[in-house]
């Protein structure tokens, strides 16, 4: 995994996987920039319209949500809150007013 974080056109992916990554670090750089060729290199590694679609949007939500909480001063809660969290969600789901 690290070698993707180094050097994602080196590492030993999946040529779908790697279009994917191509596609999503492009979002992250240039959105605009992105050009058919780069869907068209997508889709013949063998990634359909809806994988790309499903990629570009949790990128640019991500970025998004990540650019709202840094200009907003949220900061990331103790670990030991995201354990509590954790449980909470695993014996009573991510609604703990819904009824079981």
């Amino acid at each position: 995994m690290q070698e993707v974080l180094t050097d994602g056109d080196s590492a030993s992916l999946p040529s779908k996987e790697r279009a994917i990554l191509k596609i999503v670090d492009s979002v992250n750089r240039n959105a605009a920039a992105i050009a058919q060729s780069d869907i068209d290199l997508a889709r013949s590694a063998g990634c359909s319209d809806e994988e790309i679609y499903d990629a570009v949007t949790v990128c640019a939500l991500f970025q998004f949500f990540n650019t709202w909480t840094d200009a907003m001063g949220v900061r990331a809660m103790p670990a030991e809150f995201y354990e509590q969290a954790g449980q909470r969600v695993a014996s009573q789901g991510y609604d703990p007013t819904a009824s079981s």
